[in-house]
């Protein structure tokens, strides 16, 4: 490909004309003078690159200081932990321990993370790995408000709590009642409540049933998980679930604007089929893919909510669960049939309509939100599932389709009335029209486009900026490492009135599944903790806090406490002597105020790593099951005297 087409390109002018000035002796706006223009026009010759690729690393380049423009928070699949990445450099700015332990944050190494890691322990199970899929920003009246996100576990099904005043997890849930989820999680508009659905459907409460029994045992349910915006915790008390019929309910959105008090959940597998290829029985992909339709669930979670205030719920597994039955009676759920095994349900901006991708149609569909309330309110069905859940008639129940192409999945939206849909099998973004239902454009992305990421792209205001292609092969993208190959993030233009590639990013750490864009000015995070011996999992000093000055070793009943501080360049007490067989309660307050000034802690032999930004106090308690000499030292390059930052575990022989 040729470095430049023609003269009169608007990029070669201007590069040609920087040449030409700075060949007559002219100086740069920065005083550094110099052929820069030359310079350029060299480097795209030498490296092959078009013009194009110019556009697209400038609209990315960030200059060394400069600020990105957007947070996108992206789930860290596999890895349990959430991946925090600026947009438009693409760069990764943290990794966010949620489900699993993160070393260099010292998050389930000693510190509190370890007792909010075993908050998601189930069954009395530990477990040290998780199925991260969909965070959700918080909301207030429908658009981010950049206070917290929360996160969620496919396999064990659980949700996080992370607070972006210091990216740290707070909290972590978790019930018995269903076994597997995959619709979470999802906020109503003023973060209310977290929603979690279950995916595939078993007997609720962690209870045996034989699967032949599926259809009478087997169900699936939908959690609302209360949330405290004061204290930044979801309430379990205050919680409740409504019982669903045992299709696999998959992702969900909720109502705005006018619509706000729905939620609309997909599902697969009307057939309720559940494999057993050994037994004679067809795989579960071909057994769940034989009817025409899917259900797409609709639910009045207002209703819902006051009908659990009422007390008309059975207990399940700690949680107040609404019953199948009570959901019909109370004519909080129907159902409207959707083209077959959909994806992705998302709420339009205004709230008028959501769209619905099957993968198995070449349609996405807007549905809407109106007819179907007012049909329900009506009670206008034409039928009931085998369960009694009435249905809707999908004709009245819909805007129209837009003929996509194949294999649609997700959609977001842009500020001039555009979505965005992903194509999985044509690999494409197609953008289209929600007023004429028609293709505007398509661009090309890596293969296996998954999810898709807009700037927010899914609240009632979106920006129309940047998308984010979440595409899970990074075939011939990269340099080869092995067959286990990173995912590949394309960041794509869509500020224009054509859609430009910009930049292809690989996420070597699990599969991300989907991730949400958010204007950088919207978060406020913290530089320090204060005041000094702030506990970041209380959001209070502790009261084991240790001041500069009253640093001690006490014995008592209980073990031997240390109450430690750090500082640029020691740990006082930098000497500790303890027996073989005590417990040790470590107390230790980093009383640094200045930005950036973290310490960390490592004892030998103990895996204990603590993790102290300035003003943190941590607790740590361990037993020291070995006589010997163990060094501790700060694993921060804190200082020139960092090296020096150390001292030594006695653990005298019993």
């Amino acid at each position: 490909m040729q470095a430049h087409r023609s003269l009169g390109s608007p990029l070669t002018v201007a590069l040609l004309s920087l040449a030409t000035l700075t060949a007559c002796g002219g100086r740069q706006a920065n005083g550094s003078g110099g052929g820069a223009g030359a310079d350029v026009l060299a480097l795209m010759q030498a490296r092959n690159l078009s013009e194009s690729d110019v556009t697209a690393a400038l609209k990315t380049y960030t200059p060394t200081g400069k600020h990105d423009e957007y947070y996108t928070f992206a789930s860290g699949g596999h890895g349990g932990n959430l991946i925090v990445i600026g947009v438009p450099s693409m760069r990764i700015l943290k990794y966010i321990g949620v489900f699993t332990p993160e070393p260099w944050q010292g998050f389930g190494y000693g510190d509190g993370g370890d007792d909010v890691i075993k908050q998601g322990f189930r069954g009395g199970q530990e477990i040290t790995w998780a199925d991260m899929h969909h965070p959700a920003l918080s909301e207030t009246g429908g658009e981010y408000d950049g206070k917290w996100i929360f996160v969620n576990d496919k396999c064990n099904p659980r949700v996080a709590v992370v607070d972006l005043s210091d990216f740290v997890t707070k909290q972590i849930v978790s019930s018995e009642l269903i076994a597997s989820e995959h619709g979470a999680t999802f906020v109503t508009p003023d973060t209310d409540y977290v929603i979690e659905t279950s995916q595939y459907p078993a007997p609720l409460g962690g209870v045996y049933a034989p699967v032949e029994q599926f259809n009478e045992r087997y169900r699936g349910a939908m959690i609302f998980w209360r949330f405290d915006k004061v204290k930044g915790r979801i309430v379990p008390e205050q919680s409740f679930a409504i019982e669903l019929p045992p299709y696999m309910q998959d992702l969900a959105d909720c109502g705005k604007k006018g619509s706000d008090g729905w939620v609309f959940c997909n599902s697969i597998n009307t057939e309720r089929a559940y494999g057993g290829i050994l037994e004679g029985n067809p795989p579960l992909e071909s057994g769940s893919t034989q009817n025409d339709t899917d259900y797409l669930h609709c639910i009045n979670w207002r209703k819902a909510e006051a009908v659990a205030k009422a007390g008309k719920t059975t207990t399940i597994a700690g949680m107040r669960t609404i019953s199948l039955q009570t959901a019909i009676d109370e004519n909080l759920l129907a159902f409207v049939p959707e083209p077959k095994s959909p994806h992705g349900v998302d709420v339009t901006p205004d709230g008028t309509g959501v769209v619905v991708g099957g993968k198995l149609d070449t349609h996405t569909t807007l549905f809407n939100i109106a007819k179907i309330a007012a049909q329900i309110e009506a009670k206008q069905y034409v039928g009931k599932d085998p369960y009694g859940v009435p249905i809707l008639d999908f004709k009245s129940s819909i805007f129209g389709q837009c003929e996509i192409g194949l294999g649609p999945l997700h959609t977001v939206f842009d500020d001039k009335g555009f979505a965005y849909t992903s194509v999985f099998i044509e690999t494409v973004v197609a953008k289209w029209s929600l007023k004429d239902l028609k293709v505007i454009e398509k661009i090309d992305t890596h293969f296996n486009i998954g999810h898709l990421v807009a700037a927010e792209g899914d609240t009632v205001s979106p920006d129309g900026r940047f998308l984010i292609a979440m595409n899970k092969w990074s075939l011939d993208r990269f340099a080869p490492v092995g067959p286990l190959l990173p995912q590949n993030f394309q960041l794509i233009d869509i500020s224009g009135p054509k859609m430009q590639l910009l930049y292809d990013m690989p996420l070597p750490l699990g599969e991300p599944h989907n991730a949400q864009m958010i204007k950088a000015g919207k978060l406020k995070p913290i530089e320090v903790y204060k005041p000094i011996g702030m506990n970041p999992y209380t959001n209070e000093v502790d009261p084991s806090a240790t001041v500069a000055g009253k640093e001690r070793i006490e014995r008592k009943d209980d073990g031997v406490h240390v109450y430690m501080t750090a500082v640029r360049s020691h740990f006082s007490p930098d000497i500790v002597r303890v027996k073989e067989g005590d417990t040790v309660h470590l107390h230790v307050t980093n009383v640094e105020q200045a930005k950036d000034a973290t310490h960390g802690l490592a004892i030998g032999g103990q895996n204990i790593n603590v993790s102290l930004e300035p003003g943190k106090h941590c607790n740590v308690t361990f037993v020291v099951k070995k006589a010997g000499v163990f060094p501790f030292y700060c694993t921060e390059f804190c200082s020139a005297l960092h090296l020096e930052m150390a001292g030594y575990l006695l653990v005298e022989p019993k």
